[in-house]
């Protein structure tokens, strides 16, 4: 019988979710999901000082945005507490693990002292007497870690990891106030729920060890585990805001695609052989922790745009101009009914000039501007050649037929019939009616630009130059 793939992805909810979350739980999501298992989400919330439910509610916004769903409720770990406690006096009345009453103070010094002899810290409560015990002192349970031999971690991304015992020491498993660490909950936690793979960043193989340590010292079945590296800058040093590593939710708001980025994390330390373009139907057919590179990946931005545009040039005219909307309205343009009609008969050329959503306010910024234009400077010398002014009148007589304007070819061959006819080339017109329709700014094709603003605005606009 075959394995049911149960995965998770357990985020602190400290803040947003960053890129490289995102990553480790779209390959999470990618494991069970492509082979019909379960993907489930923990929040790792038991440091309540540092717990934001805004974190919470942007974590979940996050995996949403991204196409990422999930099996059952959120499990908090902090509200299961009490099964973690349980364990830690499990391994407390099997021997393998011992009341540790040193206080701060005295703990400090001893690890100040183990350090200055270069020597790893022991607790002396380890092989103490409970019975010589202060009477009614606080106490912390500390798992007790083998001395001899070595851990080995079988890790499916980086192979067989060995750590020597004699270099972890007996973590605390249960705090003085009752409170259980991040090892223990993250173990008992992925057993409770079944989870079969633990797929994260490689800053979690030293925790690793010591996970295998406790799944070992309660004889349960260790997950495979698979530590991917984690996500560098460009120039190869350790992630940071410099180099874009932001949030989900701010490359949402820059006009990134969900599908765009979630194709780019795919791609960013995991590949199927050269395939760039991995929609999520293939991703999940192909999707394999054995195609994880144990090099660190490297955030590259301009790769980010070259995917995301190939997913705006993919979607369909309508669509484009409803998402690109918001991004319009923010740089500061009014989208009443007529502009939005504009906007729609212009998305298929914009569509190929844009690499986010985002681009199209300036990418389409001819289609929003009000009359008169303002046209100066250099965008103005087209209009005032000599003879400028007439092509650009009989440009405006000839397109006063309405049949022209059933498709931007049928008026672009128009205009270049007209030229044709004087023996000029198509720059003496295009040049003067580019500046009248668009002031300069930058724009598809003269036959497009013509078919997105309409024949009502275009020959307006065109009447505005010649004063009529």
């Amino acid at each position: 019988m075959t394995q049911k793939i149960v995965t998770r992805f357990a985020p602190s909810p400290t803040g947003y979710l960053h890129i490289g979350g995102a990553r480790t739980a779209l390959f999470n999501w990618l494991y069970s999901r492509g082979r019909g298992g379960e993907f489930h989400l923990r929040i790792e919330d038991t440091d309540r000082a540092r717990h934001s439910q805004d974190a919470v509610k942007a974590i979940l916004e996050g995996l949403s945005w991204l196409g990422i769903d999930w099996d059952g409720e959120p499990v908090s770990q902090f509200e299961r507490r009490e099964a973690h406690v349980e364990i830690a006096e499990r391994l407390l009345a099997a021997g393998k693990a011992y009341k540790c009453y040193l206080t701060s103070e005295e703990l400090e010094a001893r690890r100040a002292e183990a350090k200055a002899q270069n020597i790893r810290f022991e607790s002396p409560w380890r092989k103490a007497d409970e019975a010589a015990a202060p009477k009614g002192a606080s106490f912390a349970i500390r798992f007790k870690a083998p001395r001899d031999g070595e851990t080995v971690v079988h890790d499916a991304v980086q192979g067989d990891v060995s750590f020597p015992n004699s270099a972890l020491d007996d973590l605390i498993i249960l705090r003085s106030n009752g409170e259980p660490t991040y090892n223990l909950a993250v173990v008992v936690d992925d057993h409770d729920m079944g989870i079969t793979h633990v797929i994260r960043g490689d800053d979690h193989l030293n925790n690793a060890a010591r996970q295998t340590q406790i799944y070992k010292a309660l004889d349960w079945p260790a997950p495979v585990f698979a530590h991917v590296p984690l996500i560098h800058g460009s120039d190869g040093a350790k992630l940071s805001k410099r180099h874009g590593a932001l949030g989900v939710e701010a490359y949402r708001d820059q006009g990134y695609l969900p599908e765009g980025l979630a194709n780019y994390l795919l791609r960013l330390g995991w590949s199927h052989g050269d395939h760039e373009i991995i929609p999520r139907n293939k991703a999940l057919e192909w999707f394999d922790i054995k195609g994880v590179n144990k090099a660190p990946a490297r955030l590259d931005l301009d790769k980010l745009n070259h995917v995301n545009a190939h997913y705006v040039a993919a979607l369909s005219d309508e669509d484009f101009s409803k998402q690109s909307a918001p991004f319009i309205e923010a740089a500061g343009f009014v989208l009443d009914t007529e502009k939005m009609a504009r906007l729609m008969r212009a998305a298929g050329p914009l569509k190929e000039r844009c690499a986010t959503l985002a681009d199209t306010a300036a990418a389409g910024e001819f289609l929003f501007l009000e009359r008169p234009l303002a046209i100066v400077g250099k965008t103005a010398k087209p209009l005032k050649k000599e003879g400028a002014l007439d092509l650009v009148k009989e440009a405006r007589a000839t397109l006063q037929d309405d049949a022209l304007w059933k498709s931007p070819n049928g008026l672009e061959s128009a205009l270049k019939a007209l030229v044709e006819a004087k023996d000029l080339g198509f720059g003496a017109i295009g040049a003067p009616l580019r500046a009248a329709l668009t002031a300069g700014k930058p724009s598809p094709s003269l036959g497009e630009v013509l078919y997105a603003l309409g024949p009502a605005e275009s020959l307006a606009r065109l009447g505005d130059q010649l004063g009529a």
